[in-house]
């Protein structure tokens, strides 16, 4: 808050809680599993699987193919993959085409896509 509003007061508490790679924690009820992704970041950078209840969302982030999204998405109510361009590669963004290719193994029941380039185009 204060790079972008100096001297302002921030009127409630912020709890981190660091997620390792390959761990499961509990956090305000929901079931956190992750996986290691392909982006290099500066620390791991995590596939994430939600738990709530009966609802389960996996969400990639920015990452090249990693057959780590295999267990994230098993089963998921929602995967929400990142498809940055169709088929162009662009190291460490999965494409399109990469969700495409390993659909079979994506046993999500729905996938949304995100972070798209703006001109999707082939």
């Amino acid at each position: 808050m204060d790079a972008s509003f100096p001297g302002s007061r921030r009127r409630f508490v912020v709890n981190v809680i660091e997620l390792a790679p390959g761990s499961t924690s509990a956090v305000n009820g929901i079931e956190i599993a992750t996986w290691e992704a392909d982006h290099p970041s500066g620390a791991p950078p995590p596939v994430l699987r939600l738990g709530l209840g009966d609802t389960t969302i996996a969400y990639t982030g920015d990452t090249a193919w990693t057959e780590n999204l295999i267990p994230a998405a098993d089963d998921a109510d929602l995967l929400i993959a990142e498809a940055y361009y169709y088929d162009k590669p662009i190291p460490y963004h999965l494409r399109y085409s990469d969700l495409i290719t390993h659909r079979a193994s994506l046993t999500s029941r729905r996938t949304m896509l995100s972070h798209m380039f703006r001109r999707h185009a082939r």
